[in-house]
């Protein structure tokens, strides 16, 4: 490993006035602030937008975690850019990243040094934003992030549950890039360089804007007003149907919503990224490792994935209870094989790599160059999922690309094995075609998988087990988990290997009733599981799910669904994943002969000893 490279301090975007100095800058064009630690690496957005405007020729500091109890020294410190502020409030929502499901606060943060809870404010873009507004009235302001696009329209806030208004009416920011900011953020430059003022740039896609007039554009979708929505649900409920739909369009419309005096206007994302595209933000010099002021420190975000390589972004699925899509879009924008390569070799390089890779893979694992076979078919399309009800028959789904791509980094020397740690869709290797060759890819993947990717346990995620609820959660049967379960265990036998499917399930879903958690812990016991990767539904702003649990109602068919949402029921519908542990059985007990089950109470502890909990 001697040609490793020892980066300096120079090799990272500047975060602090020294750091300008030993650059030899007097000013900067865009100061960046996050709620997350800065790390130099393509799984950071940060990062990804610093490097991104760095190779526009700019100067780009970073302000990560600023402090804004104090005198607000951090957010002073940069001075005044000559083009704009920009916001992130990091990877996650802040709210999801500092509360459980039951609204207690977490007592770790893994995007910062240490773990270290309480280094971001709730609701972190609002908080920074007004502050720079306080500060610096006159300077541009651009939010992004996960945090600020899905908030971008009304949105449900689990949290205060209450209604909030679009974030740019809250943050008072002048301009919203949401989804993956790239492209956008290079856009928003050129035309400030060309002499555009903030309020005159209003065409650029993905991008959303506060406006006293109503767009005048072709192709105008004008929502629910925020008004409208507080005083009637089904109304906010119809909203999300436009809003998912027109995310995930190839072209899509404007949509615009009235906030009191003025309109939200929201311009339809850009088409999928090409792999050039997509190759040029993945490319770009990162040193791949925290900046070195966090020496001595560990990030755990960042450990998970220090040794592991991104292949795609964007994810199909469409599962109601998951942002990626909503953030990511549904196409896959995949990159290509020299461009991964390049990355691995990276990895391999760095001083503490024992030979293997944690992970190759993406927001789902078994996505890889995939997407429609006729690309004018998806061009009209308006399904938010290419996998639910069923899987569109113009997908292919052939899993080919992946395997080669497997199959060169193994041949690689210094690799001795990889893992798969993203999700794998299983319905995706499973669902029969008309096509022998993809069928065929099908079977070489499982088997691939299995024997040569697993780290002894591999995570799956069926979610539940009912009909019903899978059907809301746009998720596959779970007959077709418990015969990739069978593939797995018959691959296992084949090749006397001893490893576990550990499955990962969900309680309170919009759709799930007691019952159908007490059916999900006869189901899953019959199988000789029990569980351990489970969790009570969250709801996060602008998925499926988290709009039918504030309105009752399903936005597509605007009909009532029930839902658990007192603590009480939640807690409830949570203890049947624990049915083995004897503290959880009086509580199931009670629950089953109140809703007239009992029959099901007999079959989970039916051959019961001791022994087995």
């Amino acid at each position: 490993m001697d040609n490793v490279k020892q980066y300096q301090l120079t090799d990272f975007l500047p975060t602090t006035k020294k750091e300008l100095e030993l650059r030899g800058w007097e000013e900067v064009d865009v100061v960046l602030f996050s709620g997350d630690a800065y790390v130099d690496h393509p799984s950071f957005g940060a990062a990804v937008i610093g490097r991104t405007l760095e190779a526009m020729g700019l100067r780009v500091a970073i302000v990560p975690q600023p402090n804004w109890r104090d005198d607000l020294r951090d957010f002073k410190k940069m001075g005044r850019p000559r083009l704009f502020f920009a916001i992130s409030a990091g990877c996650m929502d802040s709210m999801v990243n500092h509360y459980t499901a039951n609204k207690r606060l977490r007592s770790d943060d893994a995007y910062t040094p240490d773990a270290k809870m309480g280094m971001r404010p709730d609701y972190c873009t609002i908080t920074y934003s007004k502050i720079i507004k306080q500060l610096y009235p006159d300077v541009p302001l651009v939010i992004g992030g996960i945090e600020a696009s899905l908030r971008r329209f009304t949105h449900y806030d689990y949290w205060s549950d209450a209604l909030m208004p679009s974030i740019l009416a809250d943050s008072g920011a002048d301009l919203l890039v949401y989804g993956m900011g790239e492209k956008t953020i290079k856009e928003v430059v050129r035309q400030m360089q060309a002499g555009k003022s903030m309020r005159e740039i209003t065409d650029i896609p993905q991008t959303a804007y506060m406006s006293v007039d109503k767009p005048d554009a072709p192709s105008l979708i004008e929502l629910a007003s925020h008004e409208v929505c507080l005083k009637d649900k089904k109304r906010f409920a119809a909203n999300f149907k436009h809003i998912e739909e027109e995310s995930n369009k190839i072209s899509a419309s404007h949509l615009c919503q009235a906030v009191g005096k003025r309109y939200l206007v929201v311009n339809p994302p850009y088409p999928p990224y090409s792999t050039e595209e997509i190759d040029e933000a993945f490319d770009l010099p990162y040193t791949r490792l925290p900046h070195p002021k966090y020496k001595g420190k560990t990030i755990p975000a960042y450990e998970m994935i220090k040794f592991s390589v991104c292949l795609h972004r964007g994810c199909f699925g469409g599962c109601a209870f998951c942002t990626i899509s909503a953030h990511q879009g549904k196409h896959v924008a995949s990159r290509s094989e020299k461009s991964v390569m390049r990355e691995v070799k990276q990895v391999v390089q760095m001083p503490d790599f024992k030979g293997y890779l944690s992970d190759l893979g993406g927001p789902s694992a078994n996505m890889y160059k995939m997407g429609g076979k006729d690309r004018q078919l998806c061009a009209k399309c308006a399904r938010p999922s290419c996998l639910a009800p069923k899987i569109c028959p113009n997908l292919n789904t052939d899993h080919q690309p992946l395997l080669s791509l497997y199959k060169k980094v193994d041949a690689l020397p210094e690799i001795k094995k990889t893992f798969i740690g993203s999700g794998v869709r299983y319905d995706l290797c499973m669902a029969p075609t008309n096509d022998p060759a993809v069928e065929a890819s099908h079977q070489e993947y499982m088997k691939e998988l299995v024997v040569n990717h697993v780290s002894g346990r591999l995570k799956v995620a069926p979610e539940h087990t009912s009909p019903n609820v899978l059907r809301i959660m746009r998720k596959p049967s779970y007959e077709m988990f418990k015969k990739f379960k069978q593939i797995f265990d018959q691959l296992n036998q084949r090749y006397q290997l001893k490893q576990q499917i550990i499955p990962y399930f969900i309680s309170s879903h919009p759709g799930c009733t007691e019952e159908d958690m007490a059916e999900l812990a006869v189901l899953t016991k019959q199988m000789n599981f029990k569980l351990e990767q489970v969790q009570d539904f969250t709801p996060t702003p602008m998925t499926l799910a988290t709009e039918i649990y504030y309105s009752g109602i399903h936005p597509y068919t605007l009909q009532p669904v029930y839902t658990a949402k007192t603590k009480e029921e939640k807690l409830q519908q949570r203890d049947f994943f624990f049915w083995y542990k004897p503290e959880y059985r009086p509580k199931i007990q009670k629950t089953l002969r109140k809703i007239g089950r009992m029959d099901l109470w007999n079959k989970l502890i039916a051959g019961a000893h001791k022994k087995d909990y």
